[in-house]
């Protein structure tokens, strides 16, 4: 039961189609719907989608009782799979059909444990019937994981107290008709129709058709005593079938309440949801293969058609962020051209102020530089070249006699430790140190600093 999340239960007829859904776990009614012969079932119901992978639906149909054949068979009490077996042995006697044209199952009736023996119905329907039925529903959208014959639970429920036979009425082609239950001994020994004609004389046939029933019973040994007569019918199909028992078998008949339709297909429902696997199917092999491969299909076109979807959702929005992009960066291009000209002549104007600003600066270093030398200068020293180079070196030379050598190397560190505004003038290690060379009665001595200033700019 676990298995299964619902379970979908469809009664087809000549007037209208009624289609139940239960809760396969507490067998609750969860929806009913009704549609004209011909229409299209409810897809919601009945249509499965990927919650179907998780949430397991059954659809079952209810195939018409004109087309169905029951027989009923006493084996000994064995497992399912030795009765199996034995139903097959015995097949081809009760098939009226070719085996080879047929679809059937078996359904097991309860029995007293202490008997030896087990009541089994055998149910049979041509294939070609199947088939048809199928195709019909087909076109209706309504695509059947099984095939059910709503008799063997109307059975269930109206199990006999008591010896008798019960008779179910139903409309057979159109025609009146009956099934009858014989149930004695406490066992179900025999399931017959009997059809009423259209015209004539309906009670002297319906006498006729059952005692011929009641003499087969007779020869077979089951029919021990005279029957007493049941009929499951309510309404006015109740009361025309009591008159025809009546008038031709002169016995009384007691009515009984038939199990209402929903209760009967909410029976089918826990029944089919419960049902051995190994029991042989209604539905032929090839049906449920082809649907089980179409709702696969049907699948992957949903999830392509999603992804197709998804991906236009996202081509989609992939186009308009571009186009607001492309929207603001033209606006930004706008806005950069109508200041361009602007930008352009601020750029030029801070580009003439910066090398007024590096003249300015080199005009007053140099100045700064001539005021250092000559204030520093020692007397009697003889400088012949002064020079500010590249606006960041300074160069120096000139001659002493060889007694002023030391003069000139005080005038050098003095120089190269000289501060302005409290900060060094020139880089510690910066240009080329003191050099001098005697040549007779002088000295020719020369050196370079290089700004403070011009390191940082390189910097």
């Amino acid at each position: 039961m676990a298995r299964w999340q619902s379970c979908n239960i469809l009664h087809t007829a000549p007037d209208a189609n009624r289609l139940w859904q239960f809760d396969a776990r507490s067998g609750a009614l969860n929806r009913e719907s009704g549609s004209a012969p011909g229409q299209p079932m409810p897809s919601g119901l009945t249509e499965k989608s990927w919650t179907s992978l998780w949430q397991k639906k059954l659809n079952v149909a209810w195939l018409p009782p004109e087309n169905v054949f029951l027989r009923v068979i006493e084996l000994p009490r064995s497992s399912f799979g030795e009765t199996l077996s034995m139903v097959e042995l015995q097949l081809e006697k009760l098939s009226p059909i070719p085996v080879t044209q047929i679809v059937w199952t078996l359904q097991l009736l309860p029995q007293a444990p202490a008997e030896n023996t087990q009541t089994v119905i055998v149910v049979i329907v041509a294939r070609g019937v199947v088939e048809e039925f199928l195709g019909k529903l087909e076109t209706q959208g309504y695509l059947a994981d099984q095939l059910e014959v709503p008799m063997l639970d109307q059975f269930a429920a109206t199990t006999a107290a008591e010896d008798g036979a019960w008779i179910y009425p139903a409309l057979l082609n159109g025609q009146n008709a009956a099934l009858v239950a014989w149930w004695f001994g406490g066992a179900l020994r025999s399931l017959s129709f009997i059809v009423l004609p259209a015209n004539g004389d309906r009670a002297k046939s319906l006498k006729e058709q059952l005692a011929q029933l009641v003499w087969a019973g007779e020869l077979e040994g089951w029919l021990t005593a005279q029957p007493k007569w049941h009929l499951v019918a309510e309404g006015a199909i109740a009361g025309e079938w009591e008159a025809f028992l009546r008038d031709g078998l002169g016995e009384p008949v007691e009515a009984v309440k038939p199990m209402p339709l929903p209760e009967l297909a909410a029976h089918t429902a826990r029944r089919a949801t419960t049902a051995d696997a190994s029991n042989p199917a209604l539905l032929p092999a090839e049906f449920s293969a082809r649907y089980h491969q179409q709702f696969v299909d049907r699948l992957w076109l949903r999830g392509l058609m999603a992804t197709g979807v998804l991906y236009a959702i996202g081509v989609v929005i992939y186009f308009c962020a571009t186009g607001v992009l492309g929207y603001q960066t033209r606006k930004v291009e706008q806005q950069v051209a109508s200041i361009s000209g602007s930008y352009t002549n601020t750029l030029q104007l801070k580009a003439r102020c910066e090398v007024l600003q590096e003249r300015q600066d080199l005009k007053y270093a140099a100045l700064d530089c001539w005021k250092l030398v000559s204030d520093n200068l020692p007397a009697g020293i003889s400088l012949q070249r002064f020079s500010f180079g590249d606006g960041h070196k300074l160069a120096l030379g000139g001659t002493v006699t060889p007694d002023q050598i030391t003069p000139i190397t005080d005038f050098y560190d003095t120089l190269r430790k000289a501060q302005l505004n409290s900060q060094p003038m020139f880089v510690a290690s910066g240009g080329e140190p003191l050099n001098y060379r005697q040549n007779g009665n002088q000295v020719t001595w020369n050196f370079s600093l290089e700004l403070r200033r011009a390191e940082e700019a390189k910097r």
